[in-house]
């Protein structure tokens, strides 16, 4: 059976209703509920008859959508779910969904080698994983990293729904080197990921460039509906194609840093390059080599460079192999001096 989107809302905004304990459910009540969420998410008023809703909980009740949703009228004119903390977004997965997920599945890997749905991949491999486990009750077989501690993720969906409605922000926002907390009028272009770490990319009201705001540093988030939302042309892959994280040193030109790696690294940076820029220079008979990458030179490439100790050392250019010459030092001497 084919849904459209505004059935979807519907029943969604139906099951909102109803896992709402605390208050009495009317036919009315339901079909302004509608109403509501088709005008949110529609941004136009849309005629929700009593009949439609109607035919929705009926939809709802019965197993062609999978829901048998336990939907009881009680007095006469007021609904309820009859299984406490019953919700159609928790409902199983069943048997017939299994076969098509399976199928599904199958049919995306033939996909895999073309560029495509190369993206896919990782996407693929995890609801494969979902299947099995399902499918055989046992425990699943991809662990992925997670990091349940990590702060301002419950920003994101909000973040995502500013960019996609275009809204200007009003951060209230404090920076590792901050001593207070600053107010800031952000128009969001974009969210980034990197290191386990999420950043809201855009600019701010003085025109300063683009920006990237940690999540992390995110306090409050509020909504500055009286300016225009700046619309200006943003291509994320071309902004960060010569820096390794997300800091970007706008004005400033890629350099190209070569590096010599030793024996027991050497696989590793091959089989995970640092950039996507690096090529192999050279081949060293004592299994080292030594590579070149061409980036701006950040904070992230420094850390980097610094994980892997005596493994890497920079040729070139010299500033650069100064600069962390200098940061090796100081680390050196920090396990020099004794402890009190």
């Amino acid at each position: 059976m084919a849904l459209n989107k505004n059935a979807l809302i519907r029943y969604k905004s139906i099951d909102k209703c109803l896992q709402n304990n605390y208050r009495q459910w009317t036919l009315d009540d339901l079909i302004e509920a509608c109403s509501d969420a088709l005008y949110e998410y529609e941004g136009r008023e849309v005629n929700v008859s009593k009949r439609t809703v109607q035919l929705d909980i009926q939809l709802m009740r019965s197993d062609k959508l999978g829901y048998n949703a336990p939907i009881s009228v009680y007095d006469k004119k007021y609904y309820k779910y009859e299984e406490e903390g019953y919700s159609i977004t928790d409902i199983p997965i069943t048997e017939n969904d299994m076969n098509v997920l399976s199928e599904t599945v199958e049919m995306l890997k033939q996909f895999k080698d073309f560029s495509l749905f190369s993206e896919l991949g990782g996407i693929i491999q995890r609801l494969e994983d979902k299947v099995y486990t399902e499918k055989t009750h046992q425990s699943s077989i991809i662990h992925l990293d997670k990091n349940e501690n990590l702060k301002g993720l419950h920003w994101l969906d909000e973040l995502y729904q500013a960019i996609q409605k275009k809204v200007v922000l009003k951060l209230e926002y404090k920076s590792f080197k901050a001593i207070e907390a600053n107010t800031i009028t952000f128009h969001p272009c974009l969210l980034k990921e990197f290191n386990n770490r999420w950043f809201l990319v855009g600019m701010g009201n003085k025109n300063k460039g683009v920006v990237n705001l940690a999540l992390d540093r995110i306090i409050s988030i509020d909504y500055d509906f009286a300016t225009s939302y700046t619309d200006f042309e943003f291509d994320a892959d071309t902004f960060y194609k010569d820096v390794v994280g997300v800091t970007v040193n706008q004005g400033k030109r890629a350099s190209n840093i070569k590096l010599w790696v030793d024996r027991y690294n050497a696989p590793y940076v091959i089989t995970k390059p640092m950039h996507h820029s690096q090529i192999i220079e050279k081949e060293n008979g004592d299994g080292s080599i030594e590579i070149n990458i061409k980036v701006k030179i950040n904070f992230e490439l420094e850390r980097l460079i610094l994980g892997f100790g005596d493994a890497i050392e920079i040729l070139q250019p010299e500033r650069v192999r100064k600069r962390i010459h200098q940061k090796l030092k100081k680390a050196t001497r920090r396990y020099e001096e004794k402890p009190d």
